[in-house]
């Protein structure tokens, strides 16, 4: 069983360096958000449908990813290998990530307007008024952020599973990722409906949130980064996303900032254009060490 989970984490990550996504009208987690807009209105108590969401939407998920898993596995074991490694594959995202962050970096000097324009695929936040510097360091922030619940989450608890059964792991993947979706579409302030999702995504993101940023202070090069980056981490209001966030502007001796509401302070300055594309090609060698380290642990 671990050998064919670690060869559906190699197929996962292999799709993901060649084809990066699937379409959008063929990609399960736009199919979810899709499912999940009608809910997104006035009820008389959204705190109570926010929480049945919380429960009973990652379940769906989870178990529909464990029936195909299983199902494919009793054509054929290598089958049902595949289908867990599609599985991965659309739950995790590492280089539509890259590239998108790479994409603002590079309009940031020629073309402001456009990068800001931009930068909304990447960051939920008013971008009309940001200058260069602070839209390099909001295409940093989400590269480094959104490493931890676009790729960390679901592979670890893929791998964490995996040697006790494909299709749970399957299951626990499609799971975590249900949670980040659930709360990127109604975790927000302004929605009583999103307070049961956030809280439910504030746990499942505790452990991953901190792990990616020793996966980031690995990957460029610095492992003491994080101890560092813990002076800065409980800036912003998530429990969780400042640690990545301070680890990445630790390790590139930037400061990065969302005007008005935190600031990181690795160092002086916003980051340059070298600043953050350096910054993103940290958070793309640690895409791939959490790949590698999702096979080893799924070899265990």
């Amino acid at each position: 069983m671990t050998p064919a989970a670690a060869g559906s984490v190699a197929l996962a990550a292999g799709l993901d360096r060649l084809v990066a996504e699937p379409p959008g009208s063929l990609h399960p987690v736009a199919w979810l958000g899709r499912a999940l807009g009608p809910l997104d209105r006035p009820w008389s108590r959204p705190r109570l449908v926010g929480a049945a969401m919380a429960l009973a939407v990652p379940l769906v998920a989870a178990a529909v990813a464990a029936g195909g898993v299983a199902l494919a596995a009793r054509v054929d074991p290598f089958g049902g290998a595949a289908v867990a490694g599609l599985v991965c594959f659309v739950c995790t995202s590492r280089r539509m990530l890259l590239d998108e962050a790479r994409a603002v970096v590079a309009a940031s000097e020629r073309d402001l307007p456009a990068a800001r324009e931009r930068l909304r695929a990447l960051a939920g936040r008013d971008a009309d008024d940001l200058t260069a510097g602070e839209v390099r360091s909001a295409a940093v922030e989400s590269a480094a952020e959104n490493l931890a619940d676009g790729l960390v989450a679901p592979l670890a608890g893929f791998a964490l599973l995996a040697p006790t059964s494909l299709p749970l792991a399957a299951a626990a993947a499609a799971w975590i990722k249900a949670v980040n979706t659930l709360d990127s579409t109604f975790g927000y302030r302004s929605n009583p409906m999103g307070w049961a999702p956030a809280r439910l995504d504030d746990v499942v993101m505790w452990a991953p949130a901190r792990a990616t940023a020793g996966l980031l202070a690995l990957a460029g090069g610095a492992p003491g980064a994080v101890r560092s980056a813990r002076l800065h981490a409980r800036a912003p209001d998530s429990p969780n996303s400042g640690w990545p966030m301070a680890t990445i502007a630790t390790l590139l001796g930037v400061r990065l900032e969302k005007p008005g509401a935190y600031r990181l302070d690795g160092g002086p300055a916003l980051p340059t254009r070298t600043d953050a594309e350096r910054g993103v090609e940290v958070v793309g060698r640690a895409g791939w060490l959490t790949f590698g380290l999702a096979g080893v642990v799924a070899l265990c």
